[in-house]
């Protein structure tokens, strides 16, 4: 049976923005909710435009029950062509994936996205001739390569007016002055100074104007080898200890130059291992770390288990998820990751050395490294504007190969990687395990991984700073002359208005650390066991849901006490580190100080917000830390409303603006998929088969409770 939503009859157009221009379109395109195979949906317009790929319906041009988290760039039924993972056509019931020309075009179209939401188009009541254009321009536009220039960024930066707010405080690093305020900031400007050596890039077009390096290195020494070879500072301790980071020479080379290369490093080392520098111990990233291709591979196998096409596939990994989540390897990189980051905070906090973090490019994992050190050892970093700069400073300025490693242009898969993607989830990690020290909430973390495909803003779409630069002169469609003028992704106000801006903000943020050292542990939100992994090999049980709450709390103190044999063999870690790991964690937290993640075990959690956003069936009603901070923000509201009043009275004057908090009334209504998604279907009640059910009856409680989520039929009893 199809549920069929009549065809629109009035004709809707797409919303364009600036500099966007419609290329192909169909009409009568049905557009499946992905239900339970009851193929309910509703008909409309399918455009493509050198922006993005779109649905357009009669709801399109409502504002009835607009979402509050409404993103004014790309909305729910919109996907930027830079967020298209793969499309597949469906032939006689078999899937295909769609690449090239086609000589066969598809009955239905199925399109997975980067953000893992998945859309099922029909064509079977479209025109043959406008299925033919459409799904052809789609495969076109989204998935063959293409000219930097020709990217969405260039069309909308010369034809949109640059109103950018730069009031947000985020420093950009692209002037020398903010460097020397960061080595004031941090107190390294006594051992390390900002040099102009690379501008006009004549030292290397891989490097930035301005970077930082010991005093004692000398102009010629930064000019010898185009910077390879050269510590570059990243950031300083308290103690004088800093974090620096080098390009590494290439291992496949002739003798001579070798010996030539390892003398120039040695004399590098000796200087900086002299006073006033602290020792230094240097760490290979490459052969400590998992490799890039290792990474995109985990990656890869971990976001199929989220791309969902209905609900029998979901409920039908259910039964092995834990085999099906281990098996991809993700959560063990994460953990990796920040295993590696704890090691260096070791050496900088306790032993007072200098750490020198070491990659053949020194843009991919020393970014990735650097930041989680400054995001656990500066509280700076853990506000807004502070992580945000970060970003700026080791990534954006720091020369991460974003387009590449995002593969925007579609040239090379093999240069494909999440590496930044990698550090939000290993960020997310502190973020839900230690809420009060950070400014930002894990919905600022979302939209800031979804932000990596908008393609009007040049943060994320650029390999260098040269690169950026050497594009940026061009002719304006508004001035006929003059440089393109960029967008930054750190203005929030291109994509949310200011009640949807409050998501963004943390407000159980610990402005000041707390005298109270009796508040050891703070009340932790919570959160489903079946996002982290079990801690033992057996074969994970079909008695418990996808989103079951553990509550066999005697395994779990049992398995707790053994999470070191299984994590950590004897011969694995240096005393000294389990030693700063655990005397750490017995001590009260600082949110304002030092801030160590948990890393045994199941503390390595899936990100949930990210990755089960779109899944319906994942939702808990009312539930979710969002149901929490739906009651912290109606009490943000009654005591602001309070104090205005206090002020009325005090003052007899109205007051000012006053920061606007989202209404979150009756959170009863939410569900855990908020703000990204409106209150779905109650899940789908999954058919189970007899085996199954007969392993269920094995404890009585569990058959009480699961009841409702399962159905069976007349004819399978």
């Amino acid at each position: 049976e199809i549920h069929i939503k009549e065809p629109i009859k009035k004709e809707v157009n797409p919303h364009l923005l600036p500099g966007e221009l419609l290329l192909c379109e169909a009409s009568r395109v049905y557009k499946y909710v992905q239900e339970d195979g009851s193929n309910r949906g509703t008909y409309g317009k399918l455009v493509c435009t050198n922006f993005k790929i779109a649905f357009l319906d009669d709801d399109s041009t409502s504002d009835d029950n607009e979402p509050q988290f409404k993103n004014k760039i790309v909305g729910e039924n919109d996907i930027t062509l830079q967020c298209v993972d793969q499309i597949y056509g469906v032939y006689d019931e078999k899937k295909k994936l769609l690449t090239g020309q086609l000589r066969k075009y598809p009955e239905k179209l199925i399109i997975y996205c980067k953000d893992l939401r998945v859309f099922h188009f029909c064509l079977r009541y479209t025109k043959e001739e406008e299925v033919k254009r459409i799904v052809s321009g789609i495969i076109h536009h989204s998935q063959t390569s293409k000219l930097l220039k020709r990217l969405f960024l260039f069309s909308y930066a010369s034809a949109a007016p640059n109103t950018t707010d730069r009031r947000d405080q985020t420093v950009m690093f692209d002037t020398l002055e903010d460097w020397r305020d960061e080595l004031e900031r941090t107190k390294g400007n006594v051992k390390y100074k900002a040099v102009t050596t690379n501008e006009g890039y004549k030292v290397s077009e891989k490097l930035p104007l301005y970077f930082v390096v010991p005093i004692c290195v000398s102009e010629e020494s930064i000019l010898k080898y185009e910077g390879r070879g050269i510590p570059i500072w990243c950031w300083s301790c308290h103690n004088g200890a800093a974090l620096l980071k080098m390009s590494a020479f290439p291992k496949e080379q002739d003798d001579i130059a070798s010996q030539t290369q390892k003398a120039f490093l040695d004399g590098i080392y000796k200087t900086i291992s002299k006073p006033p520098y602290e020792l230094l111990k240097t760490d290979d990233l490459s052969s400590s770390l998992p490799s890039l291709q290792d990474i995109q591979t985990a990656y890869t196998r971990f976001k199929q288990l989220f791309l969902i096409d209905n609900s029998t596939d979901f409920w039908a990994t259910d039964v092995k998820w834990f085999s099906l989540l281990e098996s991809t390897n993700w959560l063990e990189i994460i953990r990796r990751v920040l295993k590696k980051a704890i090691e260096v905070a070791e050496c900088l906090e306790r032993q007072h050395t200098n750490v020198l973090l070491i990659e053949e490019s020194a843009t991919d994992l020393c970014c990735v490294i650097s930041s989680l050190v400054q995001v656990m050892m500066d509280s700076y970093s853990r506000t807004k504007s502070g992580f945000q700069s970060l970003i700026q400073k080791e990534w954006v300025i720091g020369g991460h190969s974003f387009l590449d490693r995002c593969n925007h242009l579609h040239k090379s898969d093999k240069e494909e990687a999440p590496v930044f993607l990698l550090l939000l989830n290993c960020v997310w990690q502190l973020v839900q395990q230690y809420p009060p020290a950070f400014e930002f909430t894990e919905t600022y973390l979302t939209v800031l991984s979804d932000s990596l495909y908008v393609p009007i803003f040049s943060t994320f779409f650029f390999n260098s700073q040269h690169q950026k630069d050497a594009n940026t002169s061009g002719e304006s469609l508004k001035t006929q002359s003059g440089p393109f003028r960029f967008l930054t992704v750190w203005d929030w106000s291109v994509q949310f208005d200011p009640k949807a801006q409050a998501f963004l903000n943390n407000p159980l943020y610990a402005e000041k650390p707390k005298p109270d050292k009796s508040q050891r542990k703070t009340a932790r939100f919570k959160h489903q066991r079946q996002l982290s992994l079990p801690l033992t090999q057996t074969k994970s049980s079909t008695k418990r849901g996808f989103f079951r709450e553990e509550t066999d709390h005697l395994i779990k103190n049992i398995l707790g006490k053994r999470i070191g044999k299984f994590i950590y063999p004897s011969d694995e870690l240096p005393s000294g580190f389990r030693e700063f790991y655990d005397s750490w964690h017995s001590k009260p937290v600082d949110y304002h100080g030092l801030l160590l993640p948990r890393i045994d075990g199941p503390e390595i959690k899936v990100w949930a917000q990210r990755y089960l956003r779109w899944i319906p069936e994942a939702q808990l009603h009312g539930g979710g830390t969002i149901a929490t901070a739906a009651k912290i923000l109606d009490l943000m509201e009654e005591v602001q409303n309070l104090q205005v009043k206090m002020d009325e009275e005090h003052s007899q004057a109205t007051s000012g603006d006053v920061h606007s908090v989202p209404m979150l009334r009756n959170s009863a209504r939410l569900s855990s998929l908020f703000p990204f998604a409106l209150l779905h279907r109650q899940s789908v009640k999954p058919a189970l088969p007899t085996s199954t059910w007969k392993d269920l009856e094995d404890e009585d409680d569990l058959v009480k409770r699961d009841d409702e989520f399962v159905y069976l039929s007349d004819d399978m009893l």
